[in-house]
């Protein structure tokens, strides 16, 4: 009869660290436009960094600052907003109202003592997921060397 104290456990691994940090980012895009952008992207097996989050709106005059405060609030590294060209916004003038918000969003950000590079606005195509590939991958690596969100970082150790 064995016992538990004859037994030894098996040691455990160190675990492995990580190559590299990666940010966590927030995605807000238009339904019609960016949205389905990232599908096409997804649908045509196109490349892309995976470390993101994505909230579908109606359009992306809908974005108001408190959206993006509370994306950097509860850990998000990163934001953009994306939605559709000029001219082909669903509710006319939609993306327009999107320039003014983030510009509001943009101040507040800056306000805060957040880099602007956190934030970015862009407009996507339902047919351009190539470009939305392309979007996501250098909004990752240019979140990724500004490093952590000091906000994460007080959320993290709270």
């Amino acid at each position: 009869m064995t016992t538990a104290v004859n037994k030894q456990r098996p040691k455990r691994k160190p675990p492995k660290e990580p190559a590299s940090w990666n940010p966590s980012i927030v995605v807000f895009a238009c339904n019609w436009c960016s949205y389905a952008g990232a599908d096409t992207a997804g649908v045509s097996r196109i490349q892309h960094q995976p470390h993101f989050r994505m909230i579908r709106v109606m359009c992306s005059g809908r974005i108001q600052p408190g959206f993006v405060l509370r994306a950097f609030e509860k850990g998000a590294d990163g934001v953009l907003v994306s939605g559709c060209h000029f001219g082909d916004c669903h509710y006319i003038n939609g993306n327009e109202r999107a320039v003014e918000q983030f510009e509001k969003t943009k101040n507040v950000v800056k306000l805060l003592g957040l880099e602007e590079g956190r934030l970015r606005l862009e407009w996507i195509s339902a047919a351009e997921g190539a470009r939305f590939a392309e979007v996501i991958n250098e909004f990752t690596d240019q979140v990724r060397k500004l490093g952590p969100s000091p906000f994460a970082d007080e959320r993290r150790t709270a």
